[in-house]
């Protein structure tokens, strides 16, 4: 089934004036969508993983329902909260792998090839949030336009409509959570919180 904006919108309208049978029409409307952003987030996860992008759907989907207190508004803000809620699944998951085995193991992940110097390995999935939450630590903003941007994958005018900002300050943004980015997971550090 095609989506339509517009039938998103009504639908998360009618969710946030209580009907929960909204949630349950909503999603044949934005489920390809929602697994073109869980192939995106996996991308670069280890071979092998156990985790597919239909599961990873599936487990958004679980914990959007428990979801009580949540305005929105509008498709951006809905795709970029199951984006976040995806990559959040990813790094529990990457985070239980550790503790089994003991430390090693982790996912490995890539932002984007100029965050980090030629020949560096990949950051782990648990590093990248580790440094996320440091950044958002910094600035909560230039957290959510990497959220948006790399894992939900919208555009820079979607997520400046979506955060309520000009383009030219998303693209600002961008480049610097980028360039702090590359330098936090080049030196292994979180920065202090």
């Amino acid at each position: 089934m095609a989506e339509r904006p517009s039938d998103v919108t009504k639908l998360l309208q009618a969710w946030n004036a209580g009907d929960q049978s909204a949630l349950e029409r909503l999603l044949p409307l934005v489920y390809a969508e929602l697994r073109r952003v869980a192939q995106n987030q996996m991308r670069h996860e280890t071979p092998g993983l156990t985790l597919q992008p239909t599961a990873l759907v599936n487990e958004a989907y679980l914990r959007l329902v428990q979801i009580t207190d949540m305005t929105w508004s509008g498709r951006a803000h809905f795709f970029a909260m199951c984006s976040r809620l995806m990559r959040q699944i990813l790094v529990d998951a990457a985070r239980a792998r550790r503790v089994a085995k003991r430390g090693g193991g982790a996912i490995r992940m890539s932002l984007d090839e100029d965050l980090l110097p030629p020949g560096s390995p990949f950051p782990d999935v648990v590093a990248l949030d580790d440094a996320l939450q440091a950044l958002e630590a910094l600035d909560p903003r230039k957290c959510r336009v990497v959220e948006l941007r790399f894992f939900t994958g919208l555009t820079i005018e979607e997520t400046a409509t979506v955060l309520q900002v000009s383009t030219d300050t998303v693209s600002r943004d961008w480049t610097f959570a980028k360039t702090w980015l590359s330098r936090e997971l080049r030196d292994g550090r979180p920065s202090a919180r």
